[in-house]
């Protein structure tokens, strides 16, 4: 067993407790909850339901239609989180869960959100791509609309197979199944579709298990591809926690308010010439002990500064 297979999980990153994955889950249940909300909505009211896709499914998923997708940029976060169908939702959340909770127990859950979003953003493009220049489907561009977290979850599941492939699974049967047949099994499966007119879907779920084993090359490698994400989720974050020490308040306080090691402030009188010469006449008319305090520290410090 390797250093990757053995490391031990990280801190809190992206989510409560430091899991990440169930945050993940739960995102994706509750999008789904609330496409759904709307869709019941839309059925027991009079409104045809041909809107229902017009007005809430086009600004969530990703069009193949790149003059569409310049109008709603969004949808490049927002496809990766939303489902069209229950059956979806279950199938990839299940495989999720199964692989995710694995790869974070392996590695650490800061790696789960960037592999999900990793797979997500190249599944995009061999989609896009797919359906712009092959002729078959270049035709019907207007209909293809990418939803799920299928892309991502292949990612999450490659990372995994990658990072551990004689990790065995259900023990119980002989000893366990080494985990790279488990997820062999679900790739061909899923791949089957690329001979359908689900080609641009699933080869976007081809594109995302590249960008798994990509992903864990690259750690193994000394990189750390996800670390750009964890330091713009920190500082959004931080944007509104008030509690969070601010460079002005430090200084603020250094330059102000730190006064050890310095002389309590004392007034200095003013020393004029003129000043000097009435004391000195006084001191001829009464004696030097008639004068007062003030006027013996201007004496003084008018003896200091002809020093």
């Amino acid at each position: 067993m390797n250093y990757m297979q053995t490391k031990v999980k990280r801190g809190i990153r992206f989510g409560e407790d430091g899991d990440a994955l169930m945050m993940l889950i739960f995102i994706n249940v509750m999008v789904f909850v609330i496409i759904t909300f709307i869709k019941i909505v839309y059925q027991l009211t009079p409104i045809n339901m041909e809107l229902f896709q017009s007005q809430i499914l086009d600004w969530i998923g990703m069009p193949a239609d790149m003059s569409r997708f310049i109008s709603r940029p969004w949808v490049l976060l927002t496809h990766m989180i939303a489902h069209a169908s229950v059956w979806s939702l279950l199938g990839n959340m299940l495989f999720l869960w199964a692989f995710g909770f694995l790869l974070q127990d392996l590695i650490g859950n800061k790696h789960i959100i960037p592999v999900y979003i990793y797979g997500a953003l190249a599944g995009v493009v061999f989609f896009v791509a797919s359906a712009n220049l092959l002729p078959g489907f270049r035709a019907n561009i207007g209909s293809f609309q990418l939803f799920g977290a299928g892309a991502s979850v292949m990612a999450v599941a490659i990372a995994t197979t990658v990072t551990a492939p004689d990790y065995r699974v259900f023990p119980m049967i002989n000893g366990g199944i080494p985990l790279w047949v488990i997820t062999l099994i679900y790739v061909v499966i899923d791949l089957a579709g690329l001979a359908s007119v689900a080609f641009p879907y699933h080869l976007s779920h081809l594109a995302g298990a590249g960008m798994g084993f990509w992903y864990i090359r690259l750690i193994r490698n000394g990189n750390s591809p996800g670390e750009w994400m964890h330091r713009l989720y920190n500082w959004f974050i931080n944007l509104f926690n008030p509690s969070k020490p601010t460079s002005k308040k430090s200084i603020k306080k250094e330059v102000f308010y730190n006064t050890k090691g310095q002389q309590p402030f004392t007034r200095k009188p003013n020393v004029s010439e003129q000043r000097v010469d009435a004391i000195l006449d006084k001191i001829s008319r009464t004696g030097y002990q008639s004068l007062s305090e003030e006027e013996k520290d201007i004496l003084k410090k008018a003896a200091e500064n002809e020093e």
